[in-house]
């Protein structure tokens, strides 16, 4: 994997379907995966977005999965014929697509008589692989090894995290303080961030501007790292230099 046993595990995202690269649905899945994953400790490093196209999927899956210690897809699981995520990290892994027996019991139990060969295809699980629980509605997502293929369905997809949770290793947690600074442009904000960076090569800094009006503008530097007393320092040194370029409206949001 990319990581050695004492770095952070890293991970990636892939989110599969035609309707989010058509714009009909707005993808929340990647954000909820980001902030879960950081929590964790474990470092999202890419995030890729890809249609139901079987070969670009496939791709996708053996690339990223390759590539990081944990990959999570979203979407394609369902019982439509579009839904092929399945099928996709079956070919990825080169192993067959049964019908898992726990699944099906659980889908059985569901549908009752509604169980249909619709339905019966969300029990297909590459051989190997194992069930991750969905409460809200019972059809499983799975784990390949490395890979954790999830629900597209926002609520269904949360839920699911909650049983991969415990599988994962973990890191150190990213420690993200913010200082909001009104009436001043980036330009201003340029040295003050280049010095605070310079001196703390270790932390990550960023500038998120705002601005609706000529009197309404702004932006959020936030100040990220694995080490909360040097955050800190960092925060402290950044509203000093600042304060020295003439910035006067800095409010600490956390």
């Amino acid at each position: 994997m990319a990581n050695a046993s004492t770095d952070n595990p890293t991970a990636a995202v892939l989110v599969i379907g035609d309707e989010i690269l058509s714009g009909r649905t707005a993808d929340t899945n990647l954000n909820t995966v980001a902030r879960f994953l950081t929590e964790l400790g474990v470092d999202l490093l890419e995030a890729r977005v890809v249609g139901d196209r079987r070969e670009q999927i496939v791709d996708a899956i053996n690339t990223l999965r390759s590539g990081h210690d944990y990959l999570f897809t979203t979407g394609g699981i369902g019982p439509t014929h579009d839904d092929i995520t399945a099928e996709c990290v079956a070919a990825a892994f080169g192993v067959a697509l049964p019908f898992h027996p726990e699944a099906l019991a659980i889908l059985e139990r569901r549908y009752g008589a509604d169980f249909n060969d619709a339905r019966r295809r969300m029990a297909r699980i590459p051989e190997g692989g194992t069930l991750i629980r969905n409460p809200v509605t019972d059809a499983p997502g799975f784990q390949v090894e490395n890979v954790f293929v999830m629900a597209g369905v926002p609520k269904i997809m949360q839920v699911m995290l909650e049983d991969v949770r415990p599988r994962l290793r973990t890191g150190a947690a990213v420690v993200s303080r913010t200082l909001k600074v009104e009436g001043v442009g980036e330009g201003v904000l340029s040295a003050p961030l280049e010095a605070v960076a310079t001196a703390y090569p270790e932390l990550s800094l960023g500038s998120y501007p705002f601005g609706s009006g000529s009197n309404d503008f702004g932006a959020q530097l936030v100040v990220r790292g694995r080490d909360a007393d040097r955050v800190r320092a960092a925060i402290k040194d950044l509203t000093a230099a600042l304060k020295d370029a003439g910035v006067e409206r800095i409010t600490p949001l956390d």
